[in-house]
């Protein structure tokens, strides 16, 4: 019995020799990040680092951008709200406000389809992602709106009527994405999980088919079929100074057609066909809609708008060329009147008259001179008095420097000033 039992205790230890090394393996495996991401990130967030799946750096590195212009262009548009003084411009303030914060979201939102699959990302996913296009194409259905009242009549509404047409076109999505993440959440605890394929377990919140998640955007998809409808008319209008903003608006939405006729057939159809592809692929394609679409709105519509704010023609502002500079032809005139005046003044010798003669008043010899360059008095050169035959030394010398006098009171207090020779 005793080489029985030793010979199974040899037995065992080497059992558990081989079996030692391949759990090892197994957890280093498991443990070991992705190349590019460090050993403390979360297996969650594994593509937004790892290098192999490429798709999730550049994605990110696109939604960054778009969110940090979305931010700078926000940031301009308040700032050139004091400036714009258009009527038919400024009442589309508040519309270019809103949609710049439902881009934002839209840029945001990306990050969720790049990390992993949990019950907050998930109900992040579903609610935001027709809640956040409808906003943005509620704006863009009232800014037709607006367009084509301003081509037809040159007047608009105002600017908060127009946010509320779009607030209200927009909470119709809100409720519909309300009910349908509530009816679908409830039906299944919270801490239920189901796995999918050969991946991990999901939350509840992420088992949804892609027919599904495609057929609860409906409202959405009608929003974007009547932004492009709606901007035709504009094109017709009289005022041809709006077709510019109509045409980028147009151009929006017929762009964005295209991206969700693309994603579309990519989810519903083309993923599960495509060799290799799958439910692996249903995460980068909606992530790319997402940036691509969001680009597509900054680049089309909002840069565009924020561009032609500073762009105001000067027939289009009241009053423009007459009270611009309304100082600048009087100010002129102004000054030379008071040269004129002062001239005369200074030229004018009847105020002498008003003034009593008072006996011995001293006159200065300069009492004459008005500031004005005396070109007319007749200066004799030297040569002139050498030919003359006078003595140019006494003649000069006999000219001297007139002092002040004592005038009698029969006579005027005249200007010039009398000299002894």
């Amino acid at each position: 019995m005793e080489p029985s039992f030793t010979s199974v205790r040899l037995l065992l230890l080497v059992a558990v020799a081989i079996s030692v090394p391949d759990c090892c393996a197994a957890n280093k495996t498991v443990n070991n990040p992705p190349q590019g991401c460090g050993p403390n990130v979360d297996s969650l967030y594994y593509n937004l680092c790892d290098l192999s799946a490429i798709w999730g750096i550049v994605v990110e590195a696109f939604a960054g951008a778009g969110a940090i212009g979305s931010l700078v262009l926000f940031i301009v548009l308040l700032a050139s709200l004091p400036f714009l003084t258009d009527p038919g411009k400024r009442s589309s303030m508040g519309l270019h406000a809103g949609f710049l914060v439902f881009t934002t979201g839209l840029f945001s939102l990306t990050f969720a389809f790049i990390v992993g699959r949990n019950f907050s990302t998930c109900a992040a996913r579903r609610f935001l992602f027709g809640v956040l296009f409808a906003g943005g194409f509620s704006c863009l259905v009232a800014q037709n709106v607006r367009l084509n009242l301003l081509a037809r009549r040159d007047t608009g509404p105002r600017g908060w009527v127009l946010c509320l047409g779009a607030l209200g076109l927009w909470l119709v999505e809100v409720i519909i994405n309300t009910e349908w993440l509530i009816i679908t959440v409830v039906r299944y605890p919270t801490n239920t999980t189901i796995g999918i394929g050969s991946g991990p377990a999901n939350a509840i919140p992420c088992n949804i088919a892609n027919d599904d998640f495609t057929m609860a955007l409906i409202y959405v998809m009608c929003l974007l079929l009547a932004t492009v409808l709606t901007a035709l008319p504009a094109f017709a209008g009289r005022h041809k100074q709006w077709r510019g903003e109509a045409a980028c608006v147009l151009a929006t939405g017929l762009l964005s057609m295209g991206i969700w006729a693309a994603w579309i057939a990519m989810y519903v159809y083309g993923n599960d066909q495509a060799a290799g592809g799958g439910p692996s692929w249903d995460d980068p394609t909606l992530a790319i809609a997402l940036v691509a679409n969001a680009w597509v709105f900054l680049l089309l519509h909002t840069i565009p708008a924020v561009c032609g704010f500073g762009n105001t023609e000067d027939e289009d502002l009241p009053g423009f060329r007459e009270d611009l500079y309304p100082s600048r032809g009087v100010g002129y005139e102004t000054i030379l009147k008071e040269q004129s005046s002062q001239n005369m003044f200074m030229e004018n010798k009847a105020f002498s008259m008003d003034e009593p003669n008072s006996g011995h008043k001293p006159v200065s010899p300069y009492s004459g001179y008005n500031g004005q360059l005396r070109s007319s008095v007749y200066q004799p050169t030297e040569l002139a008095l050498i030919s003359k035959g006078i003595n140019t030394k006494s003649e000069v010398q006999s000219y001297d420097i007139p002092r002040a006098t004592a005038t009698p009171p029969a006579q005027n207090g005249g200007s010039s000033p009398s000299s002894h020779t």
